[in-house]
């Protein structure tokens, strides 16, 4: 089984993921020369799907070995493209190159659905709380991805619409795994097609 937590920085998705068996966890990683990745277009996208890719293998690899993988942010991350787009700050082009990377690698089964998702929402303010009680951690751009919190859960409700009962809306406290049964459609391009074009278009 494959787990996503998702939310956004200072959630406490981290936290939660931390509590997870060692062999069982994929923590959010990110690549070493990500300072010097394009930045827009093609290449970007590429860039961006091509270590989403290495992700979800990893992901992959730990299910095999352990018949569990908690994945600290989700190895597919196509909604942080998404996102940015509902908020302004990038364009429908950039989206639609995202899109259609992550479509490819789906199709070859490089990247793909998970069996459930743990999505962590939280007040503004108890997330601006518990960002200045970490100090251990930088959340460069934080008011960003906290303006990011609400096209996150439209994303994600999207995905529980094509995938029924496979959101849960919050992160168990007693880090006891929910049961999920395993998603056949993991890579279907069809539920994947049908998942974007249920997403809302930004407002004009």
């Amino acid at each position: 089984m494959i787990v996503v937590v998702e939310g956004i920085s200072a959630a406490g998705k981290t936290t939660w993921c931390n509590q997870m068996p060692a062999g069982s966890l994929l923590p959010e990683s990110f690549p070493a020369d990500r300072k010097n990745a394009p930045r827009h277009g093609l290449e970007a996208a590429i860039y961006w799907t091509n270590w989403n890719q290495k992700r979800w293998g990893d992901a992959c690899a730990i299910e095999q070995a352990s018949g569990l993988a908690v994945c600290d942010t989700d190895p597919l991350k196509l909604h942080y493209s998404w996102c940015l787009w509902q908020v302004g700050q990038s364009t429908a082009a950039e989206w639609q190159l995202s899109r259609q990377a992550a479509r490819d690698a789906i199709a070859k089964q490089r990247l793909g659905f998970a069996d459930l998702y743990l999505v962590k929402v939280i007040d503004a303010d108890n997330a601006r709380q518990q960002m200045q009680s970490d100090p251990t951690r930088t959340r460069t751009n934080f008011e960003l991805h906290l303006s990011l919190q609400a096209p996150l859960v439209e994303w994600y409700r999207a995905i529980e619409h094509v995938f029924p009962g496979r959101i849960q809306w919050s992160l168990p406290a007693d880090f006891k795994m929910p049961h999920a049964s395993p998603n056949e459609s993991r890579y279907d391009l069809e539920a994947f097609d049908t998942f974007v074009d249920s997403l809302p278009k930004p407002a004009t």
